[in-house]
């Protein structure tokens, strides 16, 4: 799968790190930066990825800050984006399975590479299970119908 990437500076290494797990993992990384550790602003980058992965540039996202915070917020303001802030494998599992994210956020303050690497694994090789879960993925996306235009 084609997983769109973004980061701040604050993200940047792990970020690059992540680029490098998924490829191992058999996916193909499209980078969209931050390209270095210089102060960036982490919205530029949440959009370029949600955009990404609406346009269907790629299947899913992955963006790094240093909480995971600030971009999925961010994310999560863009129509059609379910953006997740994870510290742990099971959530990053639920959120797939029950959530049906389509953008994982992980914190670079917050994990370390060993643990990036098994929140990554766990997102990516999960899918919506559907059924009841489905029921409140609609109801997520009517509350984006009434507050703003899904794309």
């Amino acid at each position: 799968m084609k997983i769109a990437l973004g980061s701040d500076h604050a993200g940047f290494r792990l970020k690059e790190e992540v680029a490098e797990m998924l490829k191992e993992m058999g996916h193909e990384p499209l980078n969209l930066g931050t390209f270095s550790d210089e102060s960036v602003d982490y919205p530029d980058f949440a959009v370029k990825v949600a955009e990404a992965v609406l346009d269907g540039q790629a299947g899913a996202g992955i963006l790094v800050c240093g909480t995971g915070l600030g971009m999925a917020m961010s994310a999560n303001k863009v129509p059609g984006i379910r953006a997740a802030a994870v510290s742990d494998t099971f959530s990053a599992r639920a959120a797939r399975e029950h959530n049906d994210a389509n953008v994982l956020c992980i914190g670079a303050r917050v994990v370390g590479s060993g643990l990036a690497r098994d929140i990554v694994t766990a997102f990516v090789s999960s899918s919506f299970l559907g059924g009841r879960h489905a029921r409140r993925v609609a109801k997520m996306t009517a509350i984006e119908k009434r507050f703003g235009e899904v794309r």
